[in-house]
C-alpha cells in the first residue's frame, strides 16, 4: 500500500503548476523564458507577481497534498510521500522530466511533515531574500537548515533523512545558481534571469 500512496505522491508533485499557469496567463511556455524553469521565480520574471503567486502556492499545495495522500496509505509513507513530492516536481513525467528545483513544493511537503522545523527554515528563506534577494542562495540556505531542524527537534529518524534526501536534491537543482553565484553573475530577486 506504501507503495500506491509513493506513487500518487510522485504524480501530485508532477502537476506542473507554473507550466499551467504560464498558459492559461499569457499563452507562454514557462520552459522557453528567462531562466527555463517552471518555478514560480521564473514566473515573476516572466510575468509577473500574480502567476507567480498562483504557482508558489499550486506547487506548495501539492506538496502539502501528497504527503497527506501518501500518509493515508500507512504513517510510514508520508517521510516517502514528501521526497517524491519533491522528485515529482524536479522530474516531472508530464513535460517529459524537465521541471522546477522543488522549493515551494518542498514547503508543502515538510509543512505538512515537520512543521516545526519547516517554519524556522522558511525563516531563514525570508531573511536571506530580503537582505540580498538572491532566490537561489536563500533556498541552499534554507534546506541546510530544515534537516538540521528536523533532526533537532526529536522528529522520527524517517523524517530526518527524508529532510536530508530533500534537501540534496534541491540543492543539487541550484547547482548552476551556486555556480553563477560563486561568479557573481546571478541574477538578484526582480532582475532578468540568467539561461538555465
Amino acid at each position: 500500500m506504501i507503495i500506491v500512496g509513493a506513487a500518487l505522491a510522485y504524480l501530485i508533485g508532477a502537476i506542473p503548476v507554473g507550466f499551467i499557469v504560464a498558459r492559461l496567463s499569457g499563452g507562454v511556455d514557462i520552459r522557453r523564458a528567462g531562466s527555463g524553469n517552471i518555478g514560480a521565480t521564473n514566473v515573476l520574471r516572466t510575468l509577473g507577481k500574480a502567476p507567480a503567486i498562483i504557482t508558489l502556492l499550486g506547487d506548495a499545495a501539492k506538496g502539502y497534498v501528497a504527503v497527506c495522500v501518501a500518509g493515508a496509505f500507512g504513517e510510514s509513507g508520508r517521510s516517502v510521500g514528501a521526497v517524491l513530492a519533491i522528485v515529482g516536481n524536479c522530474w516531472p513525467v508530464f513535460l517529459g522530466f524537465r521541471g522546477g528545483k522543488g522549493m515551494a513544493t518542498g514547503l508543502g511537503a515538510f509543512l505538512a511533515l515537520t512543521p516545526w522545523a519547516t517554519g524556522p527554515a522558511a525563516l531563514v528563506w525570508l531573511v536571506v531574500t530580503a537582505s540580498f534577494r538572491y532566490v537561489s542562495l536563500a533556498s541552499v540556505m534554507a534546506c541546510v537548515c530544515l534537516p538540521l531542524g528536523v533532526a533537532l527537534l526529536g522528529y522520527p529518524r524517517a523524517r530526518v533523512g527524508a529532510a536530508l534526501v530533500a534537501a540534496v536534491i534541491i540543492i543539487v537543482r541550484h547547482r548552476q545558481n551556486i555556480s553563477r553565484l560563486m561568479r557573481g553573475t546571478e541574477a538578484r530577486l526582480g532582475e532578468r534571469a540568467s539561461p538555465a
